[in-house]
């Protein structure tokens, strides 16, 4: 039996934390709060953030005991594996590989469209096309390659380099969500009483707070980054539920604050109705002027950086622990000779994303509301096979070196497995306050259709790698009893 690759051991638990929170919060926290606003209303988009944040800690649950358990990159490919064998782990995989790629890719287009807000007559220059109403423009494509490309060489050079800069970026962040929130609070005519109506005239409490509710997977994805890393932890595996609890936890905060801060600033339904590209920008800086403009700024920009850099981390940690288990060209495998990081992954990430900026924006949301299909059914593997290790007592399928009695977490799992299929109704039965659209649709079909074709083209030489070689490859270990269905 050929030697498994491992990554090496280097990150610190406050980088693993950054890594969590700062995937969490992306651009949305600071260029969505007068869409989510007008849909729900301020009270309704906090209550629902919070809501859906009380949902991702059921279910990081599951991740904590797994993580723990698992130490091991791939995260919910590893775990799909052993609970329900190699089909399985290889669904998960091709989903999450999917859902990590477009993140990546809207993360890089976000950028390019902070640019065009604060110096507009820079990059709306070489307009090549128009796709579904959106003007691409080459200087656009040319920042967010550039972009990609940066993140990708801080990649390759270590994780170590990596996890340092995301804890740096994090906490500029954090610092200038404060400040703003301070800021608008000092200023007269900016309040709470602004804030009300709390929530939309035209709907009901409840459905407005539902459809924030059901955007959750999307708005909290990155602490499940955390398992990526896990084989890289400098640190026990047993911290890492706190640590995404904590995640999600400020992820939670920040939203709120954000939203509050917006909402402060005038009353918000005359905010709403100006319908600015960026309302909470348009606002700020009417507000506070070019400063708290160049804060709120400064603090989206390291929300996309952080948003960049972790999720270029699972990515390329995902693409290697499927390669090492044969499931992808071995390639991807391949570490660096200097850096020792999977280097293939890494750049295979940037290229793939670097191509979604000339299809253009509007093009790239559909794919990434698909992809919000993809991370579900990833929480759902990660609870479903937490749920089969749990036990309510020692009955006589109990195995000392697989299961334990813990029924309390087996509620949680169960819990978890149900908010999952509550996020998959949202997003799949039409009518629901997230349902996908038709172009979403279309594009799911078609990456379920490729997915298919991949696995069926493979599935010999996938079948013929025998149960304790598979084991090791994606487990570390030939002791660890896996389910060998295919």
């Amino acid at each position: 039996m050929e030697e498994r690759t491992t990554l090496k051991r280097s990150l610190k638990p406050h980088w693993v934390w950054a890594i969590a929170l700062g995937s969490s919060i992306g651009w949305g926290a600071f260029v969505q709060p007068t869409t989510w606003m007008s849909t729900a209303g301020p009270l309704g988009v906090i209550l629902g953030f919070g809501i859906g944040a009380l949902l991702m800690m059921l279910i990081a649950v599951s991740y904590g005991f797994l993580i723990k358990s698992f130490p091991v990159s791939g995260g919910e490919f590893a775990y799909s594996y052993v609970s329900l064998g190699r089909t399985h782990a290889f669904i998960s995989g091709w989903f999450l590989t999917l859902g990590y790629l477009c993140i990546v890719a809207l993360n890089a287009s976000a950028f390019a469209l902070m640019v065009k807000f604060v110096f507009p007559a820079l990059l709306e220059n070489m307009h090549m096309y128009t796709i579904a109403g959106w003007d691409v423009y080459f200087t656009e494509v040319i920042i967010a390659s550039v972009l990609l490309g940066i993140f990708g060489y801080f990649n390759i050079k270590g994780s170590s380099f990596s996890g340092r800069m995301q804890f740096v970026f994090c906490s500029i962040m954090i610092l200038g969500v404060v400040a703003i929130a301070f800021m608008v609070g000092a200023q007269p005519g900016a309040g709470f009483s602004n804030v009300n109506p709390l929530f939309p005239t035209d709907t009901t409490a409840f459905a407005a707070i539902i459809s924030i509710v059901a955007i959750a997977p999307w708005a909290y994805v990155g602490f499940d980054n955390v398992p990526q890393a896990a084989e890289e932890f400098h640190f026990s595996s047993r911290k890492a539920f706190s640590l995404i609890i904590l995640a999600i936890f400020f992820a939670a905060l920040l939203y709120s604050l954000m939203i509050l801060s917006t909402a402060m600033i005038e009353p918000w339904q005359a905010l709403v109705a100006q319908g600015e590209t960026w309302g909470t920008g348009a606002a700020i800086q009417g507000l506070l002027g070019n400063m708290g403009l160049v804060i709120l700024v400064t603090a989206l920009t390291m929300g996309i950086f952080t948003g960049l850099n972790g999720f270029i981390i699972s990515s390329s940690r995902l693409l290697f622990a499927m390669s090492r288990a044969k499931i992808i060209p071995e390639a991807f495998s391949k570490l660096h000779p200097k850096y020792k990081t999977p280097y293939v992954g890494i750049i295979f990430t940037v290229v793939a994303s670097a191509l979604a900026p000339w299809f253009g924006r509007q093009a790239l949301t559909w794919v990434v509301d698909m992809s919000s299909v993809g991370v579900t059914i990833a929480y759902f593997y990660t609870c479903y096979t937490a749920f089969t290790l749990f036990k309510w007592s020692k009955d006589k399928d109990f195995n000392p070196k697989k299961h334990v009695v813990a029924p309390a977490k087996k509620t949680f799992a169960t819990l978890g497995m149900t908010a999952s299929v509550v996020f998959l109704g949202l997003l799949l039965i039409p009518g629901s306050p997230a349902a996908l659209g038709m172009e979403s649709f279309i594009a799911l079909v078609i990456w379920i259709i490729l997915g298919m074709t991949f696995y069926l083209a493979n599935r010999e030489e996938l079948k013929n790698i025998p149960k304790e070689e598979l084991n090791y490859l994606i487990l570390g270990s030939k002791k660890i009893e896996a389910k060998n269905r295919s």
